[in-house]
């Protein structure tokens, strides 16, 4: 299976959905999400500590977890030139094993700056539900991501003056 075409700037206007990504949580998921940012706090991997000392159903994703989950849903849309020039997001409710998390995107904006990197604007939400919990948003997300104005563009090579996310 080859793998799909990069997105170009000229593919991309306001009101664009992305394809949705879903994943299913797991202890796993959690786990090494919190280990991979050297994150030790208990509530990442203490299923005790995280329901008895801090009253939550399950041990939960961390930040560093969620913004990594954010960037992978971004670049699998974009493919491998689009580059996250700037993130912000608001986490609203814990993401625990067992949920099922879905990320959903539309694009709000699209520009090109005057040193002709091309730039899409969007707003990202991430549900959840899964073990007898509801359907919550649990993160919402604003992401400005850098995309190729043609096959030959690529905005990992920008620098200096000419990248300004």
């Amino acid at each position: 299976m080859s793998a799909p075409a990069p997105v170009l700037a000229g593919d991309v206007q306001a009101g664009l959905a992305l394809p949705e990504l879903a994943v299913e949580v797991t202890p796993t998921t959690v786990v090494l999400g919190a280990l991979a940012s050297r994150d030790w706090r208990p509530m990442h991997h203490d299923y005790k500590f995280a329901t008895e000392r801090n009253g939550v159903a399950d041990i939960f994703l961390n930040t560093p977890n969620q913004a990594a989950w954010f960037e992978r849903f971004v670049t699998d849309w974009t493919g491998p030139r689009g580059r996250v020039g700037r993130m912000t997001f608001r986490m609203r409710d814990s993401v625990f094993p067992g949920d099922r998390m879905v990320f959903a995107a539309t694009v709000t904006a699209t520009s090109t700056d005057d040193s002709g990197c091309a730039w899409a604007e969007l707003d990202i939400t991430l549900t959840a539900a899964g073990d007898g919990r509801a359907e919550r948003t649990c993160t919402t997300c604003t992401a400005r991501v850098a995309l190729p104005v043609d096959p030959d563009d690529n905005p990992w090579a920008r620098t200096g003056p000419a990248w300004r996310p």
